[in-house]
């Protein structure tokens, strides 16, 4: 990676930085310097090891264990940039990474980013930047019109959209409002007895957000998932629990549903469960956090068919969808609720546009009170490609996810555990029958040798006890050659363990 210039040292008088922290010189040289670094990064980006071969406390070893005194020349920094930190460094962007799920950069994401840093606002409220708090309310009813959801989710009605930094954060103010709203009905004292419903396929992020929330541990219910219905959960199983509960003096409050799970991009009864909830008074969330960047293609939208009976959705912008983390979008039917459970009013933020209620202050719809100029990347995603390049986007990973069920179906030694949804494939080597454990050490092994060899990165879950191997395309860089070369990586150290049980 070359930075573009051996001899500059970005106007440092004395060999080193010289301290002018925002001067626009300055900045022109410099940031030329690091944008072709990153170019030149990404052009050369296939041959670093897709994941990060250190060992734990490497960085420490090299670098010094205190702040330098003087300023350094931004050579040197490259210089320790290059050799230090790139090996440590596992490419998410790589066109052979296929491990987790995608966390997209692109041109305008990255150029979105590069302004929202210029301005550097904190937009905790409309006053201290309207553009950034309009945009947003803009640019999240675009996002609700390209996925059909419900009018009530627009902001022109009661609920709206709001940019949350993950779907961590998306799953915990909407459980918070939810909580709120009970109590509310139920009475304070009544925090003891409040029930979440989830399946065992759900993100733990739905967990975590339940300690925080202070939700009883034995109240959360973790239901089965249908293993014969491709994980997704039983919406019979969801009502029985509720059944039991009932009958013990409990209150039933959150069900949260999934379209896309974690581990097997399993979708849940939306439709079925939306109904359970509206019964019993709950909250209904969807957390659509991969899968959801996929429903802006009109053949892939029937899997939000149910989204109508939900409290709340989310999905992830930064994972599928060209947006460079963070960007995840919520929107709810009814913003009240949120703001209730998340609103103060110090003395030091009243101005005149938020006691007249005139404007949205986003600060109310989140945890933190900070918050950055995160509309603006996606704004430029939506601009500078359009719709209809952002489904041939999708649509051409689903493609090569395809493939690769097709490659791994015709070869014998392999089998995939669940159907393909999206462009996910979950697959695995098939044991010998002698093998106790049922091939978790060989499907291991496979994985970690694939892994360690630095030309792919996958990862694994577990499936009815199964140790599964998970193939999910969705780089940017991704083309039918990657997919190719992984899956003849895979069989070829496939036939080396195969030899050696």
């Amino acid at each position: 990676m070359d930075d573009g210039s051996a001899t500059s040292n970005g106007g440092g008088g004395d060999g080193g930085w010289s301290m002018r922290p925002m001067d626009a010189e300055q900045l022109r040289e410099c940031g030329h310097r690091m944008v072709d670094f990153i170019a030149d990064y990404y052009k050369s980006i296939e041959t670093f090891p897709v994941l990060s071969q250190v060992q734990p406390g490497y960085l420490k070893e090299l670098l010094p264990d205190s702040a330098p005194n003087r300023p350094d020349t931004l050579d040197a920094l490259f210089d320790d940039i290059r050799e230090k930190i790139v090996p440590g460094v596992t490419h998410w962007q790589s066109p052979n990474y296929f491990a987790y799920y995608p966390s997209n950069s692109s041109t305008a994401g990255f150029l979105g980013e590069m302004l929202s840093a210029a301005f550097n606002i904190v937009g905790f409220s409309w006053i201290t930047s309207p553009a950034a708090t309009e945009l947003e309310v803009i640019v999240l009813d675009w996002f609700a019109k390209m996925l059909k959801l419900p009018s009530q989710f627009l902001s022109s009605a009661l609920g709206g959209g709001v940019i949350q930094g993950t779907a961590s954060e998306a799953v915990l103010v909407v459980l918070l409002a939810a909580r709120d709203r009970t109590l509310k009905k139920q009475g304070k004292k009544s925090l003891e007895k409040l029930v979440v419903y989830t399946s065992d396929q759900t993100h733990s992020a739905l967990q975590k957000a339940c300690q925080i929330a202070g939700i009883f541990p034995e109240n959360f219910r973790v239901v089965k998932a249908d293993c014969s219905n491709n994980y997704a959960v039983a919406p019979e199983a969801v009502s029985e629990a509720i059944s039991v509960d009932l009958s013990s003096g409990l209150i039933p409050f959150f069900i949260c549903a999934t379209v896309g799970t974690t581990s097997s991009s399993a979708v849940d009864p939306l439709h079925k469960l939306g109904k359970i909830a509206q019964a019993h008074d709950m909250w209904f969330h969807i957390d659509a956090a991969y899968a959801g960047s996929a429903c802006i293609c009109p053949e892939y939208r029937h899997h939000l068919d149910g989204v109508e009976e939900a409290d709340s959705f989310n999905m992830n912008a930064h994972k599928w969808f060209l947006t460079n983390f963070d960007c995840s979008l919520l929107w709810v039917k009814d913003r009240s609720h949120l703001i209730e459970a998340l609103s103060t009013n110090p003395e030091f933020l009243k101005n005149k546009a938020s006691q007249a209620n005139s404007v949205v202050d986003f600060k109310d719809w989140q945890i933190p009170l900070g918050r950055r100029f995160r509309s603006l990347k996606l704004w430029m995603v939506l601009r500078l490609y359009g719709v209809e390049n952002l489904q041939s986007y999708i649509r051409k990973h689903i493609q090569l996810a395809k493939h690769f069920e097709q490659l791994v179906l015709s070869d014998s030694r392999f089998e995939v555990v669940t159907p393909r949804n999206f462009s996910l494939v979950c697959f695995r080597l098939v044991p010998p029958t002698s093998e106790e454990d049922d091939g978790r050490k060989l499907n291991y092994g496979l994985m970690d040798t694939a892994n360690s060899s630095g030309k792919i990165f996958i990862s694994h879950t577990v499936l009815s006890g199964k140790f599964v191997l998970r193939f999910a395309v969705g780089a940017p860089l991704t083309e039918e050659q990657h997919v190719d070369a992984a899956w003849k990586l895979l069989q070829d150290e496939a036939t080396k363990l195969l030899r050696s049980v």
